[in-house]
């Protein structure tokens, strides 16, 4: 899905307020990740990029102008419906138009949406992992370990030395195994 589509989704707030609602509440619609996403760098970075989104130079962002940035930042094409809706997803005031602040909102959601597809590949890698280690208290995959697992998923059969040659390669500490961190490396590769 393109990654607008993402920022549509998950579980962060909505941002439904009506005008008489206070600022507090207003920022408590935040969800924790999205305000650990905003580390100090993004947050500075939010009056620039909010400048190159801003083309008339009016203080909002409208949806015809999110929607040509989104185009030249994502590289796709992004329809005005697909646009009106990330805009509508955190337009608190209901405004139609994005301020600089409902605009930090939307990079704070970009920034969680990251973190969220961090995660998952971590735990999907340690699933992986976990079904090549030697065992659960040992958390690292040796050339036995390697050679079983290939077996049993039906692998043409190895020897150790051919898995120990396997495990050679990305064994960064050199002690004949793979941590953790060294399959992760090697996925990645």
């Amino acid at each position: 899905a393109p990654y607008y589509h993402q920022l549509l989704s998950g579980h962060t707030h909505t941002n439904q307020l009506t005008s008489s609602q206070s600022a507090s509440q207003q920022q408590h619609l935040y969800s924790e990740k999205e305000a650990r996403s905003m580390n100090s760098h993004s947050i500075m970075a939010v009056p620039s990029v909010f400048a190159a989104f801003d083309k008339d130079g009016d203080g909002k962002v409208s949806t015809s102008e999110l929607r040509r940035c989104m185009e030249a930042t994502l590289g796709e094409d992004v329809s005005e419906e697909e646009a009106a809706a990330v805009l509508v997803a955190v337009d608190a005031d209901g405004d139609g138009l994005l301020n600089q602040e409902e605009f930090s909102r939307l990079i704070a959601r970009a920034g969680a949406q990251e973190e969220d597809d961090a995660d998952v590949k971590r735990r999907c890698l340690r699933e992986a992992f976990g079904m090549y280690a030697s065992s659960s208290a040992d958390d690292t995959i040796t050339p036995a370990s390697l050679r079983r697992t290939l077996s049993r998923l039906g692998s043409h059969e190895l020897g150790v030395e051919e898995c120990r040659a396997m495990i050679c390669r990305f064994d960064l500490d050199g002690d004949g195994k793979l941590s953790f961190e060294e399959f992760r490396v090697m996925m990645m590769a």
